[in-house]
């Protein structure tokens, strides 16, 4: 994308073409502004949209150039935190909401899916997510047993169902869960954008907002290059693209941005591909520094981890990746990888995300944590209810949250990208 194959990769390669986006030229008035062509970008713009009111979309490069057309594409219930944890940080009120809305939200992505007919490989045969040692068994014990209290059809494998289901002896165990599944990321979006066209609204790619004009009972938005848009509404959909010299740098500074990269085979051969996730799970495992791992409609394996492709983290990763795909895949040994790509996930100093009143009907979701797909899909519909006048500010998933910026957030960002160079320059040697 853009003329970089490091951006999007194998995505890129096999993704159906985006709706045309031309920049926007000229001025023009909506109901609703919807700054960001990610998941919940284009979820708030569809759902606007097919209600009948106007919304135009503002990108500032491509349909889904960030997070949402790079990562690794597992729709995922819930969050990195335990069930039990959100009442407890958002209070009994917001926890069970924010409960309900994330463990329905893969059945939000998939029924989307179904009913605007997205080519995006999506596949729900659930998620595993795999036990490194008893240690890591254990904390899948504990969030095993709190999503049963919910009443979540989640199951706790033991090794060996865990290697017949994965294909590697790996792993002491593994959560399945069964409302998850996976899809192919930038095709999911691509297909959001395509759907949210038809339903009337204006996308315009290569039109970064470059300032914003409180008109009263409006807002303009003005759009590098000329272009504005008078709107009633704004929805702020950046995540951890927002930009510090932009017109809400503070979202920026909240969010510290860690980096994640995949590699691709190609196509396995159908005896190879028989042994390793064959019901097309998709998997991750308990390490602090992560690796996942999925496969494509093709037969491809998708091994990705922690840890920018630039500068020397480009072969170091690169050779982690050969190293620990031989070592879980004996089998793989001689296979090598034809697609690699990178991008960068925003995340939050306890790991949930945020709803912003930015300013008078200015809004906005981010802080995703990894976990963008199902969470951007769902909080983009609440966006667009709220905006709709079908609920109310209260009514959310999430409290309207202060802007807090992300202490010593360039060091930290330093030390993500640093030290998953330093732990693949000696991982999976042994």
């Amino acid at each position: 994308m853009q003329g970089d194959p490091l951006t999007h990769g194998l995505w890129e390669m096999s993704a159906p073409p985006a709706p045309e986006t031309p920049p926007l030229r000229g001025q023009i008035a909506v109901d609703v502004a919807v700054v960001g062509a990610g998941f919940t970008g284009l979820s708030a713009a569809l759902h606007v949209a097919e209600a009948g009111r106007s919304v135009a979309v503002l990108e500032a490069a491509d349909i889904g150039f960030g997070a949402s057309g790079r990562n690794v594409g597992l729709v995922n219930a819930g969050l990195w935190v335990m069930p039990d944890q959100l009442s407890q940080r958002l209070g009994a009120t917001h926890g069970a909401r924010l409960l309900q809305a994330l463990g329905e939200a893969p059945s939000v992505v998939f029924d989307l899916v179904a009913r605007h007919r997205i080519a995006c490989e999506a596949v729900r045969h659930g998620t595993l997510h795999c036990a490194v040692g008893a240690r890591g068994l254990a904390g899948l014990r504990e969030r095993a047993a709190q999503w049963h209290r919910l009443g979540a059809p989640v199951r706790l494998l033991d090794a060996a169902e865990t290697a017949a289901r994965t294909g590697t002896s790996a792993y002491a165990g593994a959560l399945l869960d069964l409302r998850a599944g996976t899809i192919q990321p930038l095709a999911y979006v691509r297909g959001l954008a395509w759907a949210a066209a038809r339903a009337g609204a204006s996308l315009h790619g290569d039109s970064p907002v470059v300032g914003v004009e409180d008109l009263g009972s409006r807002w303009r938005l003005k759009v590098r290059g000329g272009g504005e848009v008078d709107a009633g509404w704004v929805i702020v959909a950046t995540n951890a693209c927002t930009s510090p010299d932009g017109p809400w740098p503070a979202l920026a500074t909240e969010l510290v941005r860690m980096p994640y990269f995949n590699l691709a085979t190609a196509p396995l051969p159908d005896r190879l591909a028989a042994t390793i996730l064959p019901h097309r799970e998709g998997a991750w495992d308990t390490r602090a520094i992560l690796s996942s791992f999925r496969r494509d409609e093709a037969g491809r394996l998708v091994f990705g981890s922690i840890g920018a492709l630039r500068g020397p983290g480009h072969a170091i990763h690169r050779g982690w990746g050969r190293r620990a795909l031989a070592k879980l895949f004996p089998q793989l040994r001689d296979v090598g990888f034809e697609h690699e790509w990178y991008g960068w996930i925003g995340t939050t100093p306890d790991a949930l995300p945020r709803f912003h009143q930015l300013a008078r009907n200015v809004v906005s979701f981010s802080g995703y944590n990894g976990r963008g797909i199902a969470p951007g899909t769902v909080f983009g519909r609440e966006l667009a209810r709220l905006v709709l006048g079908e609920g109310d500010v209260e009514g959310l998933s999430l409290p309207d949250a202060a802007l807090v910026a992300f202490g010593l957030k360039p060091l930290r960002e330093a030390f993500y990208e640093a030290g998953a160079q330093v732990a693949h320059a000696v991982g999976a040697r042994w």
